[in-house]
């Protein structure tokens, strides 16, 4: 299906600050270097404050030390839907989301209330995560007068029940899990319909203080064929603004290909079905789903 190496880079927009700083700061980045991204955005409300209740995890904590949150999000973000009231992140944003799309770029929903879909996914319902969605699927049509054709799960949590809802739902595609390659998902023995895209490499805030040079070690995890980054408008799009640009200066110095991940569910054909598991990944706290071998 993909011959050559090719890049997408795909920017998961997880809260107000984001949207508002991190996206417009990330779009002229784009410009100067040519390179157009497929944005993913969260809809309802920035509710970054309640993830403190994974502070009992070990690996939650490590992650917290290791990555100075405080420089990442700021103060109200760590805030927000505790001592200081949840805004919407897109619902009420429409500026970025349009000029996102003004640009050129790709643009789907990447849930509606970000912590709560990470937290407690396992517990919800088909007719629950149906609405959920759909929260963000009807604030994107009212905002841009078109409907969404592509999901990406908040945390890469999907589970059997998030599938089979996103197959009624009727996306392109689908962007939720950790893998190598574009395939079919499969569990409880049902294959489903719509194509994954995993993300297939190390993201920064798994590298941040685990590596010293996190784009060396980035650009060292290329391969021959599809390769997707997934970079956060928060992180990215922020304190690490000029690492980024230091990737992207050496994508264009290297004549990499980068594409939209709606270029590559245009070319799905012959592709796999592989269950989806749960796994973990070196840098990041609790479990994802990921592409089975």
């Amino acid at each position: 299906m993909i011959g050559a190496m090719q890049l997408v880079l795909k920017v998961d927009v997880d809260t107000r600050i984001g949207l508002s700083e991190g996206v417009p700061r990330m779009l002229e980045l784009f410009r100067r270097y040519g390179i157009r991204a497929s944005f993913f955005v969260s809809f309802g409300p920035d509710h970054s404050g309640r993830a403190i209740r994974r502070i009992w995890r070990p690996s939650f904590m490590l992650k917290m030390l290791r990555t100075n949150p405080f420089r990442l999000y700021g103060v109200k973000t760590l805030l927000s839907g505790t001592l200081l009231p949840s805004k919407p992140i897109g619902d009420d944003n429409p500026g970025p989301l349009r000029a996102i799309v003004d640009a050129g770029h790709e643009l789907g929903i990447h849930g509606y209330d970000h912590v709560f879909w990470q937290d407690r996914l396992e517990k919800l319902s088909e007719t629950e995560i149906q609405a959920e969605l759909e929260r963000s699927v009807r604030a994107y049509e009212r905002i841009l007068g078109t409907r969404p054709r592509a999901s990406a799960a908040p945390g890469w949590r999907c589970t059997e029940a998030s599938l089979a809802v996103q197959d009624r739902l009727g996306f392109d595609y689908a962007s939720d899990v950790r893998g190598a390659a574009p395939f079919y998902p499969s569990a409880a023995g049902r294959i489903f319909d719509t194509l994954q895209i995993p993300t297939t490499l190390p993201t920064l805030d798994e590298l941040i203080g685990r590596e010293p040079r996190p784009n060396d070690a980035l650009l060292s995890s290329l391969r021959d064929g599809l390769n997707v980054h997934t970079v956060h408008a928060e992180v990215e799009g922020r304190p690490y603004l000029s690492l980024f640009e230091e990737l992207l200066r050496e994508v264009r110095r290297r004549s990499m290909e980068t594409i939209l991940l709606r270029d590559v569910a245009a070319k799905k054909i012959n592709l796999p079905a592989r269950a989806v598991r749960r796994g973990t990944v070196p840098g990041r706290s609790g479990w994802v789903a990921c592409e089975a071998a």
